[in-house]
């Protein structure tokens, strides 16, 4: 069943006892939606399940068949070939986002929402990224084939219930790197990404310190990394360097970084009042990355979540 959980059913109904008190008008504007958020989960449910074999005028779609041609699901030319199953799945999810992001439009002023609404938006989106990361590691000859059925029944389970089962091992420690970022936002200076680096990774567990103890002396990880930091494409980066190079300039601040582009940055800026623009700062990011590997351009093919997410699996 693709339903919403208990904790997300608790803190809706403390959420919606404010409005009810405060706000009734705003409060049935959010039951409304609410309450198609529950059909709409209801109504996929009713499509047949991605585990189960059907038999269609001699032909037979099994689970394994849809694993195999994952690779064809990302690129939209293969919407029409997806099952219905996973594209409402992934609709929900984001439905859901916008669900619960009204409730915290509409909540503002309690702080005492604030962080839970939060936390519900952004578990979502690391699902979304999780789906990506799942199933780039299917076609990546890294993971063996164990690991690799492993992490197909994680995105069955995903496609079945709009749940990832993953998720509790792995949304902390995105959370914690995103909270990190938030703390410690680029100061740009020399460009070089070491003062970043080490205000981010100070707050962050072992576990991180190792995967940029593993990775850091790689090129795709540092420039990855680089991305992330300072918000700016692989491309803009070098442009900025080129120019402090050139100008013999030895620092430069967040104003200066858009009059040496001419132009804004090409990725979304991310808001901390808005979850969601952590996941469209990570798509920009993830195209970029797309593109770069399917021209052969320089720069990094893949984003830091990715490859944080890969190292994190494969060290399961």
């Amino acid at each position: 069943m693709v339903i919403l959980d208990t904790v997300e059913e608790d803190l809706i109904s403390r959420v919606m006892a404010y409005l009810r008190e405060h706000s009734p008008d705003e409060a049935s504007l959010a039951e409304e939606r609410l309450s198609c958020l529950r059909n709409f989960g209801a109504a996929i449910s009713c499509f047949p399940s991605v585990r189960k074999s059907q038999e269609l005028r001699g032909g037979l779609r099994v689970k394994g068949g849809i694993i195999a041609s994952l690779g064809n699901f990302s690129p939209s030319a293969r919407l029409l070939h997806t099952p219905t199953r996973i594209v409402a799945t992934r609709g929900f999810l984001v439905a859901k986002t916008h669900a619960f992001s009204l409730l915290l439009m509409l909540t503002t002023e309690k702080p005492e929402f604030r962080k839970p609404l939060g936390r519900t938006i952004f578990s979502i989106i690391c699902t979304l990224i999780a789906e990506d990361v799942y199933i780039s590691c299917l076609d990546d000859p890294d993971f063996n084939d164990e690991k690799k059925d492993v992490l197909a029944e994680d995105l069955i389970s995903l496609w079945d219930s709009g749940t990832d089962p993953r998720s509790i091992h792995h949304i902390p420690s995105l959370q914690a790197l995103w909270a990190a970022r938030h703390g410690a936002p680029p100061c740009f200076g020399t460009m070089d990404g070491s003062s970043e680096l080490v205000r981010v990774s100070i707050d962050l567990d072992e576990d991180w310190q190792s995967f940029i103890l593993d990775g850091i002396s790689r090129d795709e990880t540092r420039w990855a990394l680089e991305e992330f930091l300072f918000g700016l494409s692989y491309e803009e980066i070098q442009e900025v360097r080129t120019r402090l190079k050139r100008f013999k300039v030895n620092a430069v601040d967040h104003e200066e970084v858009r009059s040496y582009l001419g132009r804004n940055p090409s990725f979304t800026m991310v808001k901390k009042n808005d979850p969601r623009g952590i996941y469209d700062f990570y798509v920009d990011r993830r195209d970029s990355a797309y593109f770069r590997a399917h021209t052969k351009s320089p720069g990094p093919k893949n984003t830091l979540e990715g490859l944080y997410l890969k190292y994190r699996i494969a060290a399961e």
